[in-house]
């Protein structure tokens, strides 16, 4: 991933064969029967998802999976490129990444649908780096895990704070810096805290 900003993006190339709905959120065997499904149409899977065996633009970050389409038209000796985003899955959302057992060329993953209960399993072709792409989905989501996990503790310290302050008259005094200095006005002798920021 390049270090263009705080929510760096990585893209690759690869073959779409379109997203299904799933009964379950996670599992090797979902992932299997979606593929099949996908790879072999049948009258139950729409003709919208037959059209999306084609090459997308697979692009991760520690804040979601794009999917996106490019089209190009050569336009009087100017070749024109337009972009489609498909689909967009924030990392949040993600609940199984897998390569698939029987066909390693194959990988995908299910999301929950950011505005309904279902979940979609979203499958893709890739000749050379479909367990790279697993491995990549999985260290964003476990930096995306770290950063929630940081946001909760963070929180966490904001009210136990207030709460002090509440409960035994202290008042806390933020610097332009890092460092914070808390105050306890309740006693006769003033008592200071120093902690540096992490």
């Amino acid at each position: 991933m390049s270090d263009a900003g705080s929510d760096s993006e990585i893209s690759f190339s690869v073959k779409f064969f379109g997203r299904l709905v799933v009964v379950r959120p996670d599992g090797m065997q979902i992932l299997m029967e979606a593929s099949a499904a996908l790879q072999t149409p049948s009258s139950e899977v729409s003709d919208k998802v037959k059209k999306k065996k084609a090459k997308v633009h697979l692009s991760l970050s520690r804040s979601g999976i794009d999917i996106l389409e490019y089209k190009t038209k050569v336009y009087f000796d100017s070749l024109l490129v337009w972009q489609f985003m498909l689909y967009s899955c924030p990392l949040s959302t993600v609940s199984f990444c897998a390569v698939h057992q029987m066909q390693p060329k194959l990988f995908g993953f299910i999301a929950k649908h950011p505005a309904t209960d279902l979940y979609h399993c979203y499958v893709f072709q890739s000749q050379k780096f479909s367990h790279l792409l697993v491995s990549v989905v999985g260290d964003a989501f476990q930096a995306s895990g770290q950063k929630q996990q940081n946001n909760i503790l963070q929180r966490e310290n904001n009210d136990l704070k207030r709460r002090l302050q509440k409960k035994d008259g202290v008042h806390i005094h933020e610097n332009s810096g890092d460092d914070e200095y808390i105050e306890q006005s309740t006693s006769q002798d003033a008592v200071r805290f120093k902690s540096v920021g992490n």
